[in-house]
């Protein structure tokens, strides 16, 4: 059964950074579009980022751009998203999930598989 794993959330102070990992067991990644995704409590979810494969480009949400940045580590199998300059805005579960090939957006509609979610508190 393909299993999307979340790590690297915890607490942090406004300002500071973390980094999340998203990896996979039977799923090579490189082969499919990843997206992060955030949810607050009581809020819609959002899509905060996405690594297209097709086009080897990355996406932002306006609200993390300039901020958080998405890669991936081929190695190993595994996708991250460096947050930096924190706010208490930013703080909600993150989960990634994972696509079609052609695919880059934020309809969590068209990702295939996805993660339970690491919790992210942004507070002093």
């Amino acid at each position: 059964q393909v299993q999307l794993v979340e790590s690297g959330g915890g607490l942090v102070q406004p300002g500071g950074s973390l980094r999340l990992s998203c990896t996979a067991s039977d799923l090579t990644l490189d082969y499919y579009v990843i997206g992060w995704f955030r949810q607050a409590p009581g809020k819609g979810r959002e899509g905060v980022s996405c690594s297209s494969v097709s086009s080897g480009s990355t996406y932002y949400a306006d609200s993390v751009k300039g901020r958080f940045a998405i890669s991936r580590d081929s190695a190993k199998n595994t996708v991250f998203l460096q947050m930096n300059s924190l706010k208490p805005e930013d703080t909600a579960v993150y989960y990634c999930a994972a696509g079609d090939y052609y695919y880059s957006g934020y309809v969590i509609a068209e990702y295939d598989y996805r993660g339970q979610g690491t919790q992210v508190t942004v507070s002093s």
